[in-house]
């Protein structure tokens, strides 16, 4: 899990969002932009919400407590909260629950395959097995 205030946080970050390709059922090119990115409080740092920001990506993330005590100390110097939707951030656990599914399967919960490709293929197979 990444911790939001690193610079290096918002690079592991920016590579995932990166790595996003979503397949059109038609001609055309991927989606590479989500509409929407819902995440923890570990991805509350300031470089990680402007860079969603910059990309016009909204998102849903927690404001974590030291943060919201820093900004509450600064008064109105401090600026506003971010938005922050609970009814979206909710449907956030479908995803988790998903993950925790699929960490049953104890090679993926474990990490035993070396290569990256041995992983992907062990992913799917087990997604495949949920579905089923």
């Amino acid at each position: 899990m990444l911790s939001g205030g690193n610079v290096n946080d918002c690079t592991r970050f920016t590579q995932v969002l990166a790595g996003i390709r979503v397949e059109r059922s038609g001609p055309g090119r991927p989606r590479v932009r989500p509409d929407h990115v819902i995440a923890d409080k570990g991805y509350s740092s300031k470089a990680i919400r402007a860079d969603l920001r910059r990309r016009g990506i909204g998102h849903t993330i927690p404001e974590r407590a030291d943060q919201q005590a820093n900004r509450r100390r600064r008064g109105s110097r401090g600026g506003r909260p971010p938005a922050f939707d609970k009814r979206l951030y909710k449907r956030r656990n479908v995803v988790e629950r998903c993950f925790n599914r699929l960490k049953q399967c104890r090679s993926l919960a474990t990490r035993y395959d070396k290569t990256a490709t041995s992983y992907r293929a062990t992913v799917t197979i087990a997604a495949l097995l949920q579905w089923l």
